[in-house]
């Protein structure tokens, strides 16, 4: 419980209108976009970095639990407050500070979210490429936090390939500059991509230096239906292997076809086992043309028993509303969904799909496969309904024998989504002991008292977990 006398400090900080403590507002910022929920005591919506490093002064000497939002899209319950304590929302932080045009860089504040600056920086013939799923709605700090991909990592890379420069507010307040506009810097630790993808529990993001690229100025997109699911594997490989590297290759597998179809009516095959959505861009018409049409032909001879090529940006258009229709489609077939990110090398996508399969059928609870087949990202949606205790004890074991499953396919827990809350029972058995010791050795180094995010990504006794 934070006292009144508490409460009075923080307002007077970032001002009585920012400081949440209603039951409406609290409900409010009890969830993300996961099944968890638990209320903070507090929210308290800070405008700068100096007003976080106030707040944060006040949260070291209380020893109150801090946890760092944006827009709460993340999918691994890394925002839900399970302790309660004190919800930082850095959503006001919302100004792009600088485009530098020379030096192809960009400074943002953590509350930008990640669409408004692509749009920014491409009004100048800048390119911000990392796009999640959620770019109209999550933030460029809640991007960082979580290292987050999206479809065009397969070409571009992920947040943290962009990632230049960090300014974190530490766990006691002080605040610390990382990296710069230098393309070269290898002076001192890598303290920048030590806070990428730490999930908020090493330090608050408020600021960022975010590498651009030239704008490509050509898009062709085509779509591949495939009988069978290890024929458009291997249609992915044959074309990486033809020294083709495409902005985005999206598998849709034949469960999330058919919830698609059902849904939304875009007369999608229901006799298929997979679908790929295939997009090139570059800066030359011809030469795009030509990636695509040769993509197209591999597709073909690799067991493709339809392929479409987009020739306007409405054809384009068309052929993106099947994968930009599935999380609507989830949730009219389901109340609830557990969306996953297993990561696996490429060749093994066809045994990681049909492993994802049979833990569907032993525990009899439905499960979507769709994801970046470019780079092995796939996403298995469990659907269920979390107000029913058997199917949440489906959804315990049938989450576990997933992650099974891409462990002994040579993957990982996560690909984009990170570990939060709803990974930790299952991280010793993809990091191993010594690798979660040097975690918390961090983590203590940093946070000594515990306050930042507390019962997220490192593993720690006695910690709340969600499928424990």
């Amino acid at each position: 419980m934070i006292s009144k006398q508490i409460l009075k400090e923080l307002q007077n900080i970032v001002g009585k209108p920012y400081v949440l403590s209603s039951p409406e507002d609290l409900v409010a910022y009890s969830y993300d976009g996961t099944f968890a929920e638990h209320r903070p005591d507090l929210v308290v919506q800070p405008d700068s970095t100096q007003q976080v490093s106030e707040v944060m002064k006040v949260a070291w000497r209380e020893e109150i639990g801090v946890v760092p939002r944006g827009m709460a899209s993340g999918l691994a319950a890394a925002s839900v407050p399970m302790d309660g304590g004190l919800v930082l929302d850095l959503c006001r932080m919302n100004r792009i500070l600088e485009i530098d045009e020379q030096n192809f860089i960009a400074t943002a504040e953590a509350g930008v979210v990640t669409q408004d600056l692509a749009d920014a920086v491409a009004r100048k013939g800048l390119f911000y490429p990392p796009d999640p799923s959620s770019i109209k709605q999550s933030t460029l700090g809640g991007n960082a936090a979580c290292n987050a991909g999206g479809p065009r990592c397969l070409k571009y890379g992920v947040t943290s390939d962009y990632v230049m420069g960090l300014t974190v507010v530490l766990a006691d307040g002080r605040v610390l500059k990382t990296g710069g506009k230098a393309i070269k810097n290898v002076t001192g630790y890598n303290l920048t991509q030590l806070f990428v993808g730490s999930e908020g529990t090493l330090g608050v993001i408020t600021q960022l230096l975010l590498k651009l690229l030239p704008l490509p100025k050509v898009a062709r997109t085509a779509k591949a239906v495939f009988p069978r699911l290890a024929d458009a594997s291997v249609a992915v490989n044959n074309i990486l292997t033809a020294g083709i590297i495409p902005a985005t290759i999206e598998l849709m597998d034949e469960t999330t076809i058919a919830t698609i179809e059902e849904a939304m009516h875009l007369g999608l095959p229901l006799d298929v086992e997979a679908i790929l959505i295939i997009e090139s861009d570059g800066m030359e018409e011809e030469a795009v043309g030509r990636e695509i049409e040769t993509i197209a032909d591999i597709c073909r001879a690799t067991g493709a028993r339809q392929v479409e090529v987009a020739r306007n940006e409405k054809e384009r258009t068309a052929l993106w509303a099947a994968r930009r229709s599935i999380s609507p489609s989830l949730a009219r077939r389901a109340p609830t969904k557990l969306g996953e990110d297993i990561s696996v090398p490429r060749s093994a996508i066809p045994a990681a799909v049909a492993g994802i399969k049979e833990v569907s059928r032993r525990h009899d609870i439905p499960i979507a496969i769709f994801g970046h087949a470019g780079d092995g990202n796939l996403h298995p949606n469990i659907l269920f309904d979390k107000r029913d205790p058997a199917q949440m004890e489906k959804v315990k074991k049938a989450a576990a024998d997933i992650f099974a499953v891409a462990l002994q396919l040579g993957g990982t827990l996560s690909g984009e989504h990170g570990v939060g809350m709803l990974k930790l029972p299952f991280l010793e058995m993809d990091l191993g002991p010594l690798y979660i010791e040097v975690m918390d050795k961090i983590k203590r180094a940093l946070d000594p008292k515990g306050i930042l995010n507390p019962g997220k990504v490192v593993p720690t006794p006695g910690g709340r977990v969600i499928l424990a």
